[in-house]
């Protein structure tokens, strides 16, 4: 295998960091260095009578069995430290360099598709698809009948067209990465469009979040003050309260962003979603990441926790003007305006909260759940708010009539 000197400088290293090899399991053998130069850097290793291959430093060994350490063996045979750390990282070994990106080697992330199936699927890419231009048709029509349709020039179709533009953002801001993977098997994206693409996502699902809250104001006034909604919600606040709300899902998201920008990865650098989420690339981080973690959660507590908990208030206060009124016809009708605007509440909201669960207490779950209340959260919204409001909505369920009757004339003549 080795020489003799090359045995005794193996053996010599192995015995200055014994927890290494105890470490490894009973069937996973170290053949030996396949460089000698007094620098324990390249290791080939047999496992169950299989060779593994050429890993490069010591923490080569089988998944989890390496603990923590520094390598690199100076000249006096002895460990200095080097700008490699080891630790344990979830089923992996995690290799830290001590700068994120070089200028030959930039970083890169992997994307993942969904579990147990074939990167490239294409059975999968045409309902992806599909989803994805029926939200382009459906968001889109709603803002192009907005815009042209003068009696929709009221404070909740002003709203609706925010929820349309919202969803609009945030679908776009997956579609690059998503078919990507599932058409033209690309799993790879350097860090830098990872961070673009976690602020967009992140910032639009605020803003999203915001423009649900504002629709909410829109019913309370409507239905508890009937008579003070048109000097109540003038043009000027709603513009007010549209730039408010961009510009929150803008401030609050920044900072998360400059502050994961800086930290150190492990390796593999794979991540868990067909697009890069705040909490998924912290995963990956080697280093301290309490700052990280304290700001995200104060983030979502101050946008998408308050705005539940005044969406909430504001049912309650609604359901009880509601059932203040005599006439079971009226209450009826004043319920039924309220529908539309509520399941697109729990639309947004139910992924949301099953996808902050699994990643809290779900890790026992296989990967195939994170995947699927991840798409939700981010693809099923923008896809089912134009169709409910469409279908519970008579002014544009009314409109899309007219429209779709002009278009059969116009063919008949």
């Amino acid at each position: 295998m080795l020489g003799t000197t090359a045995r005794g400088d193996t053996l010599n290293a192995a015995l200055l960091f014994p927890r290494y090899l105890l470490l490894c399991t009973a069937r996973t053998v170290i053949l030996g260095l396949v460089r000698c130069g007094f620098s324990l850097v390249d290791v080939m290793v047999m496992h169950e009578g299989s060779s593994i291959g050429v890993f490069r430093l010591l923490g080569a060994c089988r998944p989890n069995t390496i603990a923590a350490g520094v390598c690199g063996v100076s000249h006096s045979r002895t460990f200095i430290p080097r700008h490699y750390y080891f630790q344990t990282c979830g089923p992996s070994v995690c290799e830290m360099s001590s700068s994120n990106r070089t200028g030959s080697s930039p970083l890169i992330f992997i994307l993942t598709g969904i579990p147990s199936l074939p990167t490239s699927s294409y059975w999968m890419a045409l309902p992806l698809c599909c989803l994805y231009l029926l939200m382009l048709l459906g968001n889109c029509t709603l803002l192009w009948m907005i815009k042209t349709d003068h009696s929709l020039h009221t404070p909740m179709y002003y709203f609706l067209s925010m929820l349309s533009a919202a969803d609009l953002g945030l679908s776009l801001s997956t579609l690059p990465t998503m078919l990507a993977i599932f058409w033209f098997e690309s799993t790879s994206l350097r860090f830098e469009a990872c961070i673009v693409q976690m602020y967009f996502i992140h910032s639009f699902s605020a803003i999203e979040s915001g423009v649900l809250v504002a629709m909410a104001f829109d019913r309370f006034v409507a239905i508890c003050y009937p008579l003070r909604y048109a000097s109540v919600l003038t043009s000027s606040l709603i513009m007010k309260v549209g730039v408010a709300i961009f510009m929150r899902g803008i401030c609050v998201v920044l900072p998360v962003a400059v502050l994961i920008k800086n930290m150190p990865f492990c390796r593999p650098r794979v991540l868990s979603h067909s697009f890069c989420l705040h909490q998924d690339m912290l995963r990956l981080v080697c280093g301290d990441v309490r700052v990280n973690s304290l700001y995200g959660l104060t983030a979502v507590i101050l946008t998408k926790g308050l705005d539940s908990l005044t969406i909430l208030l504001s049912y309650v206060m609604i359901i009880r003007a509601i059932l203040s009124i005599v006439s079971q016809e009226a209450q009826a009708k004043a319920f039924s305006t309220c529908i539309s605007h509520l399941c697109a509440v729990l639309i947004f909201y139910i992924p949301l909260i099953g996808l902050s669960i699994i990643h809290r207490f779900g890790k026992h779950l296989p990967p195939l759940t994170h995947t699927i209340l991840a798409d939700a959260y981010l693809l099923v919204p923008p896809v089912l708010n134009p169709l409910v409001y469409s279908w519970k909505t008579k002014q544009i369920r009314r409109r899309i009539l007219i429209l779709l009757c002009q278009r059969g004339t116009q063919q008949l003549v």
